[in-house]
């Protein structure tokens, strides 16, 4: 397999815009996107098609899921400024201050979630995957780094079809984030984790806690850079998504946090340049 090839841009400084927000300089760059090509190697795994997700959320397609419910703090909705600023916009006035109207959209918190509502109604008969990786946003408490980010991007590999199904996708997609740590020098620790998608105070909530839906692979420093997630029927149930004799579908997905793995290269190798070269030497 070919290696990263990076580029400089002498005698320039990139600076981060503010807090939460990135550039990324060519070396990180080029560690990001040889990293989500090694990682789409678990959809490749499990004949995974890339598809593209929307770029934005309808809220009542949201609503049904719950997610306001769970994660009312983490939405950044879609405004546009109301027909009446557009003539002192248009004059250089300034857009700070002036009245946004909602569009009824969120920019998406996770990839699935766009793959998900696409699959309202429908039958997925024995069972179906699908990639994708696409930007993500969340409204946070603080930002911190590549730890923590306003604006990121996330790549999932989603499954809805049968429990047994959804298990082994699971258990697929830990053993590939095992592996792949591995091949990369990264020691990475997994636990359980509490983050649900849906109502905290339903019976679906308190099954979580006896038997726990979602675990997070985490870098030495605590950040969570993969997760697997079992939801259970709940999006099938939710979303009308079948999956044939089986009933409502029950999915699973394989998460990855792009900028979080290039942190926690840098934080094992020491350098983004030698973190790139272990990645290089990963893939060869």
């Amino acid at each position: 397999m070919s290696t990263t090839r990076t580029i400089a841009v002498p005698g320039v400084e990139l600076a981060d815009p503010g807090p939460g927000l990135v550039t990324l300089d060519p070396v990180r760059t080029a560690l990001l996107r040889g990293l989500d090509e090694l990682l789409t190697g678990l959809a490749g795994t499990l004949a995974a098609p890339e598809v593209i997700g929307p770029p934005l959320l309808a809220v009542d397609g949201l609503a049904k899921l719950d997610y306001f419910r769970n994660f009312p703090h983490l939405g950044v909705s879609a405004g546009r400024f109301t027909a009446d600023t557009h003539a002192g916009l248009a004059a250089g006035g300034s857009p700070e201050g002036r009245p946004l109207e909602p569009t009824g959209h969120l920019l998406p918190s996770a990839t699935c979630y766009g793959l998900l509502l696409s699959l309202e109604g429908q039958d997925v008969g024995d069972g179906v995957r699908l990639s994708a990786s696409g930007r993500c946003f969340r409204n946070e408490t603080h930002y911190d780094g590549l730890r923590r980010l306003w604006g990121f991007h996330m790549r999932e590999v989603l499954y809805l079809g049968s429990r047994e199904g959804a298990a082994e996708h699971l258990e697929l997609g830990a053993a590939f984030i095992t592996a792949t740590a591995e091949r990369l020098g990264l020691d990475l620790t997994r636990a359980a984790a509490d983050d649900p998608f849906y109502d905290q105070g339903g019976s679906r909530a308190r099954l979580m806690k006896l038997d726990p839906v979602k675990h997070e692979f985490s870098a030495p420093d605590g950040t969570a850079i993969a997760s697997v997630n079992r939801h259970r029927n709940f999006f099938g149930d939710r979303l009308a998504i079948r999956a044939g004799e089986h009933g409502p579908a029950h999915s699973a997905c394989v998460a990855f946090g792009l900028e979080r793995w290039v942190h926690a290269m840098i934080l094992t190798h020491g350098s983004a340049e030698a973190a790139l070269e272990r990645l290089d030497a990963a893939r060869a």
